[in-house]
């Protein structure tokens, strides 16, 4: 094994040991707590609550732990185990060849990542949700939506992907702004199209009927200055019992989305709260900066594969001994992510702010004890920890820890 390949297996141990260094963190802190509610929340959570958010957490964790695991174990055979190469070899001796043998390679080893991964979201659906009484999603629904996300992967996947590889082939050596354009091109059409082509899909959405709720909720939308097609309510009780609400879209097709559950079991004041945060996250432009942020981040990672693609250390580490685009794509997305993960503490805090800052502006719309209130609900009936370990946190959390989102929130109050 050559110094780099030597490397590259150092740091995905490295990686992969402080991934579940957090779990194990974040297991001990979960079930240290396990049995008593923490004093801010004890006249709103029960005990009984409280033990199945933790019991809950530490299910997935165990299997989070595994999931580590084997994404480690199929990133070794894919890279210094010889797989791509294997693959890339007899599709080759089948007669393959240019875009051709690009999507079939890239495609195949997407076909067993994802055949590798399917026990576990299984195990997780039909096992750890249903024995926590969220699943509601049957055989039938699960495998549908499965043939249906492949068609997606197909249809608008597959032509991105042979943009990309003949752009890296026919365009230069400066092929990467090109492929950066198309990219980013295609992330805004598919933002703008997604509410209404995509996601109908797979759930129904119908306009908000409560013709009280609906008076609160354009009220709120007035007053913050806000327009979009539409409220919508969406089926999530089809697939689960979680409750959520999002927004979504981009241009003309804007849309706030309530689940369904979110509207059962929240009052009419605690359902406009959380809309009111959702708006905050738009009028903040917190989705503009985060979408500056992705085409800045993906340029800048496309410039760092044009680069590696033209040298060929990159693919002897690997024991590639045919550079091509498709070669130089799958070993970057394996390899990028061990680099990429040591700045998730950046993103994550980035996030936490924005999270932060909608409370705050929903407070200045609503009263900000309903939303207090909404999100302690949420955490109950979601089974979300309220003492989650702080490193853990600290690395991984997109959303600020219970105590300090709710004590916040309090003081704004005061």
């Amino acid at each position: 094994m050559t110094t780099p390949a030597v490397s590259f297996v150092a740091l995905l141990a490295l990686v992969t040991g402080t991934r579940l260094w957090l779990l194990r963190r974040q297991r001990t802190a979960v079930l240290g707590a396990r049995s008593q509610v923490p004093v801010e929340f004890a006249a709103d959570v029960p005990l009984d609550a409280h033990q199945k958010a933790a019991d809950y957490t530490n299910a997935k964790i165990r299997i989070g732990a595994i999931a580590v695991l084997i994404e480690a174990g199929v990133a070794l055979l894919i890279t210094v185990g010889g797989g791509l190469a294997l693959i890339d070899d007899y599709l080759r001796a089948q007669g393959l060849e240019g875009l051709t043998l690009g999507l079939a390679v890239i495609g195949a080893i997407a076909a067993i990542s994802t055949l590798i991964g399917w026990p576990l979201s299984i195990y997780h659906t039909f096992v750890i949700e249903k024995r926590f009484g969220f699943n509601r999603t049957t055989w039938a629904l699960y495998l549908a939506d499965r043939l249906k996300a492949l068609i997606l992967a197909l249809l608008l996947g597959a032509p991105l992907l042979a943009a990309i590889l003949w752009l890296m082939r026919e365009a230069g050596r400066w092929w990467w702004l090109d492929a950066w354009i198309v990219w980013f091109a295609f992330n805004l059409v598919l933002l703008w199209a997604y509410p209404a082509f995509i996601a109908p899909w797979f759930n129904r959405f119908l306009p908000l009927a409560d013709e009280a709720l609906k008076a609160r909720v354009e009220a709120l939308i007035a007053r913050c200055g806000f327009s979009s097609r539409g409220v919508f309510v969406m089926d999530g009780s089809r697939r689960s019992s979680h409750g959520n609400a999002y927004f979504t879209g981009f241009g003309s097709n804007k849309r706030i989305v309530l689940y369904d559950t979110l509207i059962e079991r929240l009052s009419a004041e605690q359902v406009e709260a959380v809309l009111a945060h959702e708006l905050g996250h738009y009028r903040l432009r917190h989705i503009r900066r985060r979408l500056i942020v992705s085409a800045i981040t993906s340029l800048a990672g496309l410039a760092v594969l044009g680069w590696l693609a033209r040298q060929p250390l990159f693919y002897a580490t690997f024991d590639v001994t045919q550079p091509s685009p498709h070669a130089a794509l799958v070993l970057f997305a394996v390899a990028a992510p061990l680099c990429t993960f040591w700045i998730t503490p950046l993103a994550a805090a980035w996030s936490r702010r924005h999270e932060f800052e909608a409370d705050q502006f929903a407070a200045a719309h609503v009263e900000s004890q309903a939303l207090a209130h909404a999100l302690v609900s949420l955490y109950k009936d979601n089974a979300t920890s309220l003492t989650p370990d702080p490193v853990y946190s600290f690395f991984h959390d997109t959303h600020p820890p219970a105590r300090a989102r709710i004590a916040r929130l309090r003081r704004s109050t005061a």
